[in-house]
């Protein structure tokens, strides 16, 4: 039995905390805050309650197997998950609307060409089928097992299939996700759809490879899901699981360095000054803390991939409505932009800063639960904007929020009549409880692009010493979190030569 020390309470770490406790090691949490969960928070007023962080789940098969693996309770049995249909409802810069069935590609296809016309929905419709492609050949690399020594052939090799298309006398094929939507989608209103997956995970489409296809298809190939009380309630039962499993929490303690001794990691020291042995330490923190910890230390390789910070945030505002629901609203609704080039350029442009026409999504959960009674109801509205740690931009993101508030009005009648208050989450929000500079929030990794869209491995060049959560491989996103951290604890029981599960 090993003892084994995590830095940080996310999502990822407390997975790997599970498994490894339940393979028969002594597992210990530090968490520099009060609660766990990493950016998985939730806020309570007067009895509304917001998720702060994702609102919403996909691939759920990700926690089954976490759930599964670590005890006789199954998933469904810890949390209510609700698949969502409509997936989404999108509101176009030119007043079109569609709704989006939840993983129902024919359902899809029939609802496009209804709204955007005849030949519309074919050419999604034909996009997800090249899409599978790319995320059948680079799914188990990608998620399912520890990035591979040679990890340049994934960083070469384009997955996505892309239609040959007749530019200048020359034959292309897309590159980007910019690029498959102007040459094979055809219809601004498509491009908005694919570009818009894009933007919510943090990705300027105008560079993001086109193997980013894979995310509007993982959603389209395993649904969206919500759990009801809020994602919350998610983070809550993998936190209830690990202490099931033994796993001891220690909240407020702040690792301020990774002890090492005979060339391995060997335990961690707080800022009081005590320290904590350990046989293995695992980090589940952004590059600069982990930097800050291992100060003097190479823990990368020559050649391995590094870590970058991420350029994209989220602002987010938390709205109070007196007045309920309707029962025809959607969950989740997207009001694009219409100045989508003006959006990229301010939110990934030399000068970033919050775009003056943003792409709002609007979340109407219709849960009673987040409610004090049916008479109110609770909205979250959600846009992404440059990563900025310093509060000294509170007014200006207040004025975004406004703006955001603008938008919302599109799809919320009587918005602003109906508000009681609203609370405003900027990155530096994102900063103070996950420790990435700026509130960055990170990407899932990516094939292609020669290797700017991987995060680093699992495995570090020090001995012991793991990295877990968004910041390594497989990237960012709850689904990932969570096979991260079955990657890590594959790797500390199995060893250097763990494949991934079969």
């Amino acid at each position: 039995m090993a003892r084994i020390a995590v830095i940080g309470a996310g999502m990822g770490a407390m997975a790997a905390a599970a498994r490894l406790a339940v393979a028969g090691h002594r597992v210990t949490v530090y968490e520099r805050t009060q609660t766990y969960g990493g950016s998985v928070r939730r806020l309570e007023r007067d009895g509304f309650s917001f998720d702060t962080g994702p609102g919403l789940l996909s691939l759920p098969a990700v926690y089954r197997d976490l759930f599964l693996k670590t005890g006789k309770e199954p998933l469904e049995d810890c949390v209510d998950l609700v698949q969502v249909d409509p997936s989404s409802r999108h509101v176009f810069a030119d007043g079109t609307q569609v709704s989006l069935p939840n993983a129902s590609r024919a359902g899809v296809v029939a609802a496009l060409d209804e709204a955007l016309g005849a030949g519309a929905g074919g050419r999604w419709g034909d996009f997800l089928v090249r899409a599978r492609e790319a995320w059948d050949r680079t799914r188990r690399p990608l998620l399912e097992e520890p990035l591979w020594p040679n990890w340049q052939v994934l960083a070469d090799r384009e997955p996505y299939p892309a239609v040959p298309h007749k530019r200048l006398l020359r034959t292309r094929r897309a590159a980007t996700l910019a690029e498959v939507a102007a040459w094979e989608l055809r219809d601004p209103r498509l491009a908005a759809l694919l570009e818009g997956h894009a933007l919510a995970h943090g990705l300027d489409p105008r560079v993001a490879p086109a193997a980013a296809s894979v995310l509007p298809y993982l959603e389209h190939a395993f649904g969206t899901w919500y759990v009801r009380g809020g994602v919350r309630e998610l983070a809550r039962a993998v936190h209830e699981r690990c202490l099931a499993r033994r796993v001891e929490f220690v909240l407020g303690a702040e690792v301020t360095r990774l002890l090492e001794k005979d060339g391995r990691a060997a335990g961690v020291e707080f800022a009081d000054g005590m320290v904590a042995e350990a046989d293995f330490v695992v980090a589940g923190v952004a590059p600069a803390v982990l930097n800050r910890l291992v100060a003097g230390t190479a823990i990368r390789g020559a050649g391995e991939v590094q870590a970058a910070r991420g350029p994209a945030s989220r602002l987010t505002v938390l709205l109070a409505l007196r007045g309920a629901r309707p029962g025809d609203s959607a969950h989740r609704t997207v009001v694009h932009t219409a100045d989508r080039d003006g959006e990229l350029e301010s939110v990934f442009g030399p000068a970033p800063g919050p775009a003056a026409s943003p792409t709002v999504t609007v979340l109407r959960p219709g849960d009673p639960g987040l409610v004090p009674d049916t008479g109110h109801e609770a909205v979250t509205l959600t846009a992404t904007v440059p990563a900025e740690e310093s509060r000294s931009t509170t007014e200006s993101f207040a004025r975004h929020a406004e703006d955001m508030i603008g938008v919302a009005e599109r799809v919320v009648p009587d918005l602003r009549d109906r508000l009681l208050w609203h609370v405003v989450r900027t990155p530096a929000d994102l900063a103070e409880a996950t420790g990435a500079e700026g509130g960055a929030v990170p990407a899932p990794s990516l094939a292609a692009a020669e290797g700017r869209m991987l995060h680093p491995s699992n495995s570090t060049a020090l001995p012991g010493l793991f990295t877990v959560g968004g910041w390594s491989h497989p990237g960012g996103g709850l689904p990932h979190a969570g096979m991260s951290g079955a990657l890590v604890a594959g790797l500390i029981v199995e060893g250097p030569e763990f494949r991934g599960s079969q």
